[in-house]
């Protein structure tokens, strides 16, 4: 990675963090239900009954309540888990039974999977930082989406969960970053060019 282009992710991130952390609770409340609402139509729109998603950390856009309803649903959910080895692990979970997992983030609690599991299911939820019009996502910084996505011969529809101001004209990008199919935001799901 250029140092110039570490710098930029490095700003960028510090600036979201910064934002997600200091939103009011009633528009962080707003966001969920919105979120809820883009998520749940995007799985009965593409017809998906098994996907990917990820628990979210404190600042991160909530995704609980839509996995209750995957859940109630009986719609089969993996959960990654982070390995020292920069590889993810999958669980399948319940959306709700977590424990803290090696970066401080919940992580769901279940039988361990390998990290081909994830290349069965039909919609995968991912969180990132920042996304651009045309499917370049930064993620925080440690690579374990970018490293998935770039081992997958055949690709479900990749979705980046994010707030509406972090979907941006143009993000920094290095060789390694993978694009994502769309961006699902508390008020619109939108396909790019890349899905």
């Amino acid at each position: 990675m250029s140092q110039d282009v570490d710098r930029q992710k490095k700003a960028l991130r510090a600036e979201i963090r910064e934002r997600r952390r200091s939103a009011p609770s009633t528009i962080i409340d707003e966001a969920t239900e919105g979120l809820t609402a883009q998520l749940i139509a995007l799985v009965e729109k593409l017809g998906a009954r098994s996907i990917s998603c990820y628990l979210p950390s404190n600042f991160e856009p909530n995704t609980r309540p839509f996995l209750t309803w995957a859940h109630e649903h009986n719609i089969r959910s993996l959960f990654p888990i982070s390995r020292e080895d920069g590889l993810l692990d999958w669980v399948v979970g319940d959306g709700s039974t977590e424990t803290e997992g090696l970066f401080g983030v919940p992580e769901a609690v279940g039988e361990v999977l390998s990290p081909l599991a994830v290349n069965d299911v039909d919609l995968m939820l991912i969180p990132a930082c920042a996304v651009d019009d045309q499917g370049m996502r930064v993620g925080w910084g440690r690579g374990y989406f970018d490293k998935t996505l770039g081992s997958m011969g055949q690709r479900p529809p990749v979705y980046a969960v994010i707030f509406d101001s972090e979907f941006l004209d143009s993000v920094p990008q290095d060789l390694h970053d993978q694009p994502v199919s769309g961006v699902v935001t508390p008020t619109k799901t939108v396909q790019l060019p890349q899905g």
